[in-house]
């Protein structure tokens, strides 16, 4: 989910942030960015959506009737075009996957591989995963957490709108149940060293790797994607962070 910063639409201004809540001045989990839907992302929207689209709603949401089944549920924050979400819940059909994300051309796309390839265990919310961890699914409700690629912010001035922040793992920390998991990655190093500083310290999360520098070994059901398999050629790097909700 690794993107510019060019086509970024700027947040609102500090008197507009003064009137919002003190978490969501700090961190958002997602950045409102220009894009396009093409006529097979726009069409899968009226054939797909009514079976894989969620609507938000501030109730708690019965996930027996969405997904038609009761399994392991894993939320994923910001799936971009959702390539690696198809394919990881291919390869694990016994869990359910809560997808949110609020970019219409990859929620176009996403729902245009699960119509056509017929991966019936994924669901979608195009809307803010805060609002839907707390309003649709509560506290000790989610058996992992997926976060891949998310915006590293590169310049310095701008490292304070990263998803991975304190607050933001504390709270999500608590929606995980009692031996759950939360799994991030990303191919900026630096980000990848705060996000393990930010992990490390937060008292609800417990790193599953032993290695000196804390990082695992990439889990064999997330893919490659083109982009990483590209950067991996030319020597650079992709951290993967497995930490266990104690």
């Amino acid at each position: 989910m690794t993107t510019p910063e060019d086509n970024t639409t700027e947040p609102a201004s500090e008197a507009q942030d003064a009137k919002e809540s003190p978490f969501m001045r700090t961190i958002k989990t997602y950045v409102l960015r220009a894009g396009r839907m093409g006529p097979g992302q726009m069409r899968a929207f009226e054939q797909f959506g009514p079976e894989f689209l969620v609507p938000y709603s501030a109730k708690r949401l019965d996930l027996q009737a969405a997904f038609g089944r009761s399994a392991p549920l894993i939320l994923e924050i910001g799936f971009g075009m959702g390539d690696a979400t198809a394919k990881i819940a291919q390869v694990r059909p016994h869990d359910n996957f809560l997808c949110c994300e609020v970019h219409e051309p990859g929620v176009g796309a996403l729902l245009k591989r699960c119509g056509e390839d017929h991966i019936g265990n994924i669901r979608i919310v195009q809307h803010d995963a805060i609002e839907v961890m707390d309003h649709m699914l509560g506290s000790d409700s989610l058996d992992g957490v997926h976060i891949f690629f998310p915006d590293p912010w590169h310049k310095s001035r701008h490292h304070k709108r990263r998803l991975i922040q304190p607050p933001f793992v504390h709270r999500l920390a608590q929606h995980i149940k009692p031996g759950g998991y939360l799994h991030l990655a990303t191919d900026w190093q630096p980000y990848s060293e705060q996000m393990m500083g930010v992990l490390r310290a937060e008292p609800l999360l417990a790193n599953t790797s032993d290695a000196a520098d804390g990082f695992a070994t990439k889990p064999d059901y997330r893919p490659l994607t083109k982009f990483e398999n590209r950067g991996l050629k030319l020597g650079h790097g992709v951290w993967d962070l497995v930490f266990r909700r104690v």
